[in-house]
């Protein structure tokens, strides 16, 4: 497939009797994208991906994925998606090698093909050795990855990540971090939900942050920043001797604001985007400044969100 809109979602609406999941919901994901959906409990990140997913039918709207209507051609959908929800099933007896292999049957891999998938699989999320080990023994963070590895075994373009690190300790998430990475890399487009921002800082790409079954905002990281702050925070360091003559430059030429000069440094924002930042580096090389360190302070998911949806959430 070409770059490009792999998942629309469009006015959508999801009542459970006097409840509304979703309210007019509108969300776009490109393709190749890792995408964060983000927000509190209740706000409709998990039945808006089970929606996208085939699994739960909506109300009101247009959804399509790879250019599939989930309501009207499901198997379509379910081709093309892979999907990981927020608890571990599991039947009894299994060891992860015939777990893998019975959801691989189930998704229609030739029985020829299930070994070496299988096989691939358990390297990929880490579980080599644990291939012949129970299930139900697993650690949590073990279990996580074989979930992963389960949501894989067609070998699909989406993958559905329903608050995946849940539950795991600070070691098994970076390392399921590490995994969302590399399947990024092997031109997965990942649609990822969390409550807890901290778990999606540094690894999306995109955000769609929802609030009480609206998208209250979507597009790429940077671009959130950017209309929200309308300005970047860069902190330079320079040798004391050239501090006065970058000071002047930056209030002459760049716009920067809130200049604060201490001993070997220099703190201010600069309005516009990363090519306005990138510029105004250039203008202070290109003047003999001997920038030392040239460091960008992006605000962290929390800010944005704070900014978004209000402190009370």
């Amino acid at each position: 497939m070409g770059l490009g809109v792999i998942i629309e979602f469009e006015g959508v609406t999801k009542r459970y009797g006097s409840v509304a999941a979703l309210d007019d919901a509108t969300l776009t994901i490109e393709e190749g994208s890792i995408t964060g959906l983000i927000g509190p409990n209740g706000a409709g990140k998990t039945t808006s991906m089970e929606i996208i997913a085939s699994l739960i039918g909506r109300d009101g709207g247009r959804v399509r994925v790879g250019g599939h209507d989930p309501r009207e051609n499901p198997r379509g959908v379910r081709s093309l998606v892979g999907y990981m929800p927020d608890f571990f099933g599991v039947y009894e007896n299994l060891v992860s090698r015939e777990y893998l292999d019975f959801f691989a049957a189930a998704s229609g891999v030739a029985s020829k093909a299930r070994p070496r998938v299988v096989a691939d699989l358990l390297a990929l999320v880490d579980l080599e050795g644990k291939a012949d080990a129970d299930v139900n023994g697993l650690s949590r963070g073990m279990k996580q990855r074989l979930s992963l590895a389960r949501a894989l075994v067609h070998d699909p373009d989406v993958l559905i990540l329903d608050e995946p690190a849940s539950g795991l300790d600070p070691r098994a998430r970076v390392h399921l971090r590490e995994l969302i990475a590399e399947l990024a890399r092997m031109n997965k487009t990942v649609l990822i939900s969390s409550h807890i921002l901290a778990e999606l800082q540094g690894i999306c790409s995109h955000l769609a942050i929802v609030d009480n079954g609206k998208v209250v905002v979507e597009g790429s990281v940077r671009d959130i920043r950017v209309a929200l702050q309308g300005s970047t925070l860069v902190v330079l360091r320079a040798p004391h001797n050239q501090l006065e003559t970058a000071e002047g430059l930056l209030r002459e030429r760049s716009g920067a604001q809130d200049l604060v000069v201490e001993r070997d440094h220099i703190a201010m924002r600069i309005p516009g985007t990363e090519d306005d930042l990138a510029s105004v580096l250039a203008m202070l090389v290109g003047e003999g400044v001997a920038v030392w360190e040239w460091r960008v302070e992006s605000a962290g998911l929390e800010e944005l969100f704070l900014q978004l949806t209000g402190p009370s959430e």
